[in-house]
């Protein structure tokens, strides 16, 4: 999980919601420092997906309990190869989320893809 690179909270709970803000594929560099994942839109959504796990396990989620995604890329040429990634993390075709994707001008630290979710985990 890479930290928040500005003044939010990466996820939030509203009652039985968890709310996550977008995860870009930034992991840590060889020095110790943010950098974006490797392998273009493909690699950074690698990465953006496990730093969405590791999110959503700070309010007790998993993959599992998301039920909305908003995807944002900035080639939308990069649909198909989204869709490969997608799946390895989100295999059971039932059990999918919902997703939008929006083509945007431009991402935060460069990045080519950010993905955000809404999970559904009842408070016990």
């Amino acid at each position: 999980m890479s930290p928040a690179i500005g003044p939010y909270n990466p996820a939030r709970r509203a009652g039985d919601w968890v709310i996550t803000s977008g995860q870009v594929g930034l992991t840590t560099g060889a020095d110790g420092a943010p950098t974006l994942a490797e392998g273009g839109t493909a690699g950074q959504l690698h990465q953006a997906l496990r730093n969405l796990t590791g999110v959503l396990a700070t309010e007790g989620a998993t993959l599992a309990d998301v039920v909305k995604t908003t995807l944002f890329l900035i080639d939308m040429a990069d649909f198909a190869a989204v869709n490969e990634v997608w799946v390895e993390y989100f295999a059971e075709p039932a059990q999918r989320p919902t997703r939008s994707a929006v083509a945007v001008a431009a991402l935060p630290v460069g990045a080519s893809v950010e993905v955000e979710a809404w999970a559904y985990v009842p408070v016990r």
